[in-house]
């Protein structure tokens, strides 16, 4: 690729928070790879992160145990895993949809595209990361080591669904909260009906917050025949919107009750009130929607973390009641 067609050497994209700390400090050469893990652009870590969180709390709650020493390792291991497999998705994504990726404005900036990094040194870079990840993963209880090792299945089929489904925010769901299944199986030593109800509650967030991303490239999209929910809902996106998000209350709420009901009634109210407050704020974005405002819908986007961490919090404060 020619000078005068590559991005700045800076190699910042668009929905890069400005001054970010890969921006700013991180030496020049690693850079690119750490945006190809999108390490400039954290809300994705949390995002992968929080679900694990509520399944690691929901365990907590439902087994009635004081969290111990073991359960500190477990919300450690789920935020470096968070960081390594949120980079090794992303290095995967981005190596599948390098071509459609040159052809969207908001994407044709990133590493590979932009021709900071070839393929062959992204794949690298993607196996290097998973193998930190195992290391971590192995220190786990075999349930979620297995669990661990499924996941992969998703993540590595997320990349093609918007290929051939109008739906593939439901599988980038399945995988990206995948960890309240893990985090509970670790604690718990099974996965239990809280843990799939948490999962299945994640899922149905990320319909709510990833359809509104997938807004900002829906004219892009639509000119090079990539699928998504925003493509598909239109103008009844906020229709759509609202029914994943009593979704999402209702299946973490009724978690909360089925981890919470052998517990004490205050243990059980704090937990409740963990999916009750998220709800507010996701009417909060769901308010403030507008398909047209690309800076709104990245602002909305990220505002999820502070959405995800409520029922995370509320559930941590639940086991230790």
């Amino acid at each position: 690729m020619s000078d005068a067609t590559r991005t700045p050497e800076a190699g910042t994209v668009p929905d890069a928070p400005p001054a970010n700390w890969v921006d700013s400090y991180a030496p020049a050469a690693w850079r690119p790879y750490l945006r190809l893990s999108r390490a400039d652009r954290p809300i994705g870590t949390w995002l992968l992160l929080l679900p694990c969180w509520w399944g690691l709390g929901l365990a907590l709650v439902a087994t009635g145990r004081a969290p111990s020493a073991h359960d500190l390792w477990i919300a450690l291991a789920c935020a470096m895993g968070a960081v390594l497999m949120r980079g090794a998705g992303c290095t995967w994504n981005d190596v599948a949809d390098r071509d459609i990726d040159g052809q969207v404005a908001r994407t044709r900036a990133r590493p590979i595209p932009s021709g900071q990094v070839t393929v062959r040194q992204a794949l690298l870079w993607l196996a290097a990361q998973c193998a930190v990840a195992l290391l971590i993963l192995l220190t786990l209880p075999p349930v979620a080591i297995a669990l661990g090792f499924l996941s992969l299945v998703p993540v590595a089929l997320y990349p093609f669904a918007k290929r051939v489904t109008w739906w593939p925010q439901a599988v980038l769901g399945v995988a990206f909260n995948w960890g309240a299944l893990l985090a509970y199986a670790a604690h718990a030593g099974a996965v239990e009906a809280p843990a799939v109800l948490a999962w299945a509650a994640g899922i149905m967030w990320t319909l709510f917050y990833d359809t509104i991303y997938a807004h900002q490239d829906a004219d892009d999209d639509a000119l090079i025949g990539v699928k998504s929910t925003a493509r598909l809902f239109g103008d009844d996106t906020p229709t759509w919107l609202r029914r994943f998000l009593v979704a999402t209350v209702s299946l973490l709420g009724f978690a909360a009750i089925l981890a919470g009901v052998e517990g004490s009634p205050l243990a059980l109210a704090v937990a409740l009130g963990g999916p009750w407050a998220m709800g507010w704020h996701l009417t909060w974005q769901l308010r403030r929607f507008d398909p047209e405002d690309g800076p709104g819908l990245l602002r909305l986007f990220r505002s999820n973390r502070d959405a995800g961490l409520i029922p995370a919090l509320a559930f941590a404060l639940a086991a230790l009641l």
